[in-house]
């Protein structure tokens, strides 16, 4: 699943990258890796039966990217880091991909964030291309009636 930051405006930016992470099949190994390696913290997300893993800066303990095993809806995703690029409409982003020689390689997956798809490029690079979920409208408190008067 995907895991993305926190974003401080409604919104992500259209053509910002807004989300990295890396599935493999083994992803306790790789988190235990790149925690070696450069230094992050691992801390686990529980996704029903197994555990994938934040990754977190030594000093400030920021999430900045995402190590997650090869199951379910990651099954199919390719074992290299992958980018999610911000896009308006995830439907429109995906015909103009095929349309100036890219491929879809998965299927459109949505979370409780959005949707994503993994498409790769003319040159052979892959990327995920993301539509954020549109906010949901704030209910407004009901509005009170004015006590009627009594009449005497």
């Amino acid at each position: 699943m995907v895991h993305l930051l926190a974003m401080s405006s409604p919104l992500p930016i259209v053509g910002s990258i807004s989300w990295t992470d890396l599935t493999v099949p083994d992803a306790t190994a790789l988190s235990q890796f790149y925690s070696a390696v450069v230094g992050w913290k691992s801390a686990p997300l529980d996704m029903g039966g197994y555990a994938d893993f934040c990754m977190q800066t030594p000093s400030t303990d920021a999430t900045v990217a995402g190590i997650c095993h090869a199951r379910g809806d990651n099954v199919d995703l390719p074992a290299q880091w992958l980018i999610y690029i911000n896009v308006a409409d995830l439907d429109a982003s995906l015909r103009l991909c095929k349309q100036n020689s890219g491929r879809v390689l998965t299927r459109i997956k949505t979370t409780g964030q959005g949707r994503f798809a993994v498409i790769q490029d003319p040159a052979g690079a892959v990327a995920a291309l993301f539509e954020p979920a549109q906010p949901k409208p704030k209910k407004s408190a009901p509005k009170r009636r004015a006590p009627r008067k009594k009449a005497s």
